[in-house]
């Protein structure tokens, strides 16, 4: 059923490529804390940069749980299931770090991941998560149904650029002040110039 791979191999990163969509899941230390599962996609936001290194294109959204969980305590696993073929689910645990659009690296890190942007909104592009890859592991997927592929929906784009219109990209820097800035648990974020916030 399930095992464990020393890394990310040719055939998982091809696998990894057919794939729509993939999810992160983060959690804060508070035991209180919520835990967070976060759909992301297409999958050319998605990139293995090597066999023990992922990446990942983190777009502006309504909240930044994964963000402010990293900065915390690092802990990540991005999963990906097969809705079509044989079944298969991929977990890939490890350590993030956030690398934020305005960061002197992160120009190097969009073109090295040859990441395709869903959306050509580069004021969207909240930042990089950086994923050191610790523990490769699959199971069945047995559970997963399968479903159909129709498309990506144009939503992101059509409301960044409608606060482009509105305000610059400015405007989409004053959103993530807004909404960005803690997680729900009131973990720091992202501050008002879209860099992690600091503690």
């Amino acid at each position: 059923m399930g095992k464990v791979y020393e890394g990310i191999d040719q055939h998982q990163r091809d696998w990894i490529a057919e794939q729509a969509l993939f999810f992160v899941g983060s959690a804060p230390l508070d035991e209180g804390g919520h835990v967070n599962v976060s759909p992301k996609g297409p999958i050319g936001t998605l990139r293995v940069l090597d066999d023990h290194t992922v990446a990942y294109l983190d777009m502006v959204g309504s909240g930044a749980e994964t963000v402010a969980h990293i900065r915390e305590n690092g802990r990540i696993v991005v999963m990906l299931c097969a809705f079509q073929g044989p079944p298969r689910i991929l977990r890939l645990h490890g350590r993030g770090e956030v690398v934020p659009h305005d960061d002197e690296r992160f120009d190097d890190l969009y073109t090295r991941g040859g990441f395709e942007a869903p959306h050509d909104v580069e004021a969207a592009r909240r930042a990089i998560i950086l994923v050191d890859v610790t523990r490769v592991s699959d199971s069945c997927g047995y559970g997963v149904p399968l479903m159909s592929y129709e498309g990506e929906r144009p939503h992101l784009e059509a409301w960044a650029e409608k606060k482009i219109r509105v305000g610059g990209a400015e405007e989409i820097e004053a959103y993530v002040a807004k909404k960005n800035a803690e997680s729900i648990d009131g973990l720091p974020a992202f501050d008002a110039e879209g860099q992690p916030s600091r503690s």
